[in-house]
């Protein structure tokens, strides 16, 4: 059995662990009272196999303040932050939904400033000008300027502050790293090889990058579980979130922090019924509930290749994009009408020479792109570029409200054979992958030798 298959069958077993520890308690407060036997159990901590609790503890009880080292997060650090994710996702959240991100935030507020503080230990800080470059850009990728963020921050009932907060602490840590880790992580050669000669053995292979969401059933909850997970996929199939956050809010592998990620595997990798799955899959759906060894999963295809080879989906395409919109108040009978008109001008189309006049016949804008990638359009759009020849068109998309558009293929490039990766970017990989690790193992010791104080 492989690596990564062993890794996936054991966080499915720890996830029905706990399943398991949380069924055992409830029926241990109901049963006799007697002394538990004390029983080496497989988390190595000599936990006995009957409890009895002495008091009661409600996580939704939340405290208002928690001191890190005698730095203070408040109850309004963690609002404005959970605020701040829902815009920036476009996610309708419940008072559940809710009350769970808050208590992930609060986690990653501890981590945070956890993190701001070894790295004035190592002597290193963000300057101002930094941080404002950086707020510039994450401005950018939310087409605004810094001055609109702050506006459209306070809208959102979030704040400049606590956005500059959180990158300053990914900077702070980042220079960490490449301060006090990455001088002592070593990839050797040989290394190197065996990674290149697995590479050239699998050649030609699919290969699956899935994300999964995984609920751990005991064998009296399988079918309130399996219940659950229906309801769950119904949620993601509205599109209102997407799947990392259902992955990290539900799931209970350990890839939940990683918004469920498998990364790219092969069907050889993983348990028989995910294997099966996968192979049926288009990219961008959503398949489940899959029955998996100690309960279900919930498996989103985020991508799929086959090794070392070409994909058609890397084609470089020449796009022009015409839009008509319609002014508030159209009807949905004019709308209906204009629509048709447009379907029908597009299947007269002559090439991409012939895309002005059409356009101003139609009163339509037109957007060009000369360096798109097919698989960075929607799936479903993805699917029919494979088909079109150049000078072709797509059937009209969009909605009344958003504008209806078509893409038209003015050229194609096709994407060059796939070759082995070169030993430096491999070497590269590791390196990172081995800096990741040690930079878990640097916040788990923070966080055990932390004062926390929640008042």
């Amino acid at each position: 059995m492989t690596k990564t298959k062993r890794a996936v069958l054991t966080r499915r077993l720890l996830g029905t662990m706990l399943a398991l520890g949380a069924a055992g308690a409830a029926l241990a407060q109901t049963g006799p009272e007697e002394e538990a036997p004390v029983a080496r159990d497989a988390s190595g901590l000599n936990l006995p196999s009957t409890f009895q609790l002495f008091g009661q503890l409600d996580p939704n009880v939340r405290k208002a303040t928690a001191i890190v080292n005698e730095s203070v997060i408040t109850q309004t650090d963690v609002d404005q932050r959970v605020n701040f994710i829902a815009a920036a996702n476009g996610a309708k959240l419940s008072d559940e939904d809710r009350e769970r991100l808050r208590l992930q935030v609060l986690r990653q507020l501890i981590d945070e400033t956890l993190q701001i503080q070894q790295a004035k230990v190592a002597d290193i800080t963000v300057t101002k000008g930094e941080l404002d470059q950086a707020y510039a850009g994450v401005a950018r990728n939310l087409q605004k300027t810094p001055a609109q963020l702050t506006v459209w921050l306070r809208e959102q009932n979030s704040s400049e502050r606590s956005l500059r907060r959180q990158i300053e602490g990914e900077l702070a840590w980042n220079r960490y790293l490449r301060k006090r880790v990455e001088p002592f992580v070593n990839v050797g050669d040989e290394e190197v090889k065996a990674i290149l000669d697995r590479l050239e053995a699998a050649k030609g292979t699919e290969e699956y990058h899935l994300n999964e969401i995984y609920l751990a059933a005991t064998p009296d909850r399988q079918q309130q579980v399996f219940e659950n997970t229906r309801k769950l996929i119904a949620e993601i199939g509205k599109g209102q979130a997407p799947f990392a956050y259902f992955a990290r809010n539900f799931s209970e592998a350990s890839t939940r922090g990683v918004g469920g990620d498998l990364g790219w595997v092969r069907t050889a990798q993983l348990p028989e019924p995910l294997a099966e799955a996968a192979q049926t899959m288009q990219v961008g759906q959503v398949a489940g509930p899959v029955p998996t060894p100690g309960g279900f999963s919930i498996l989103y295809l985020v991508d799929k290749r086959q090794v070392l080879m070409a994909d058609p989906r890397d084609a470089r395409l020449s796009l022009k994009q015409l839009t008509i919109k319609f002014p508030a108040g159209t009807t949905q009978a004019l709308a209906t009408a204009r629509t048709s008109a447009f379907a029908e001008a597009i299947q007269k189309l002559q090439g991409c020479g012939s895309v002005a006049k059409v356009a101003a016949s139609l009163n339509a804008e037109v957007v060009d792109n000369d360096a798109i990638r097919i698989r960075d359009l929607p799936p479903p759009l993805q699917a029919i570029m494979l088909k079109l020849q150049v000078g072709q068109a797509t059937p009209p998309f969009g909605s009344p409200t958003e504008g209806v558009r078509t893409l038209v293929m003015c050229g194609r490039d096709e994407a060059a054979g796939g070759q082995l990766p070169g030993a430096q970017q491999i070497q590269n990989q590791l390196e990172q992958q081995r800096v990741n690790l040690r930079a878990q193992q640097a916040l788990r010791d923070l966080r055990r030798d932390a004062v926390i104080e929640y008042r």
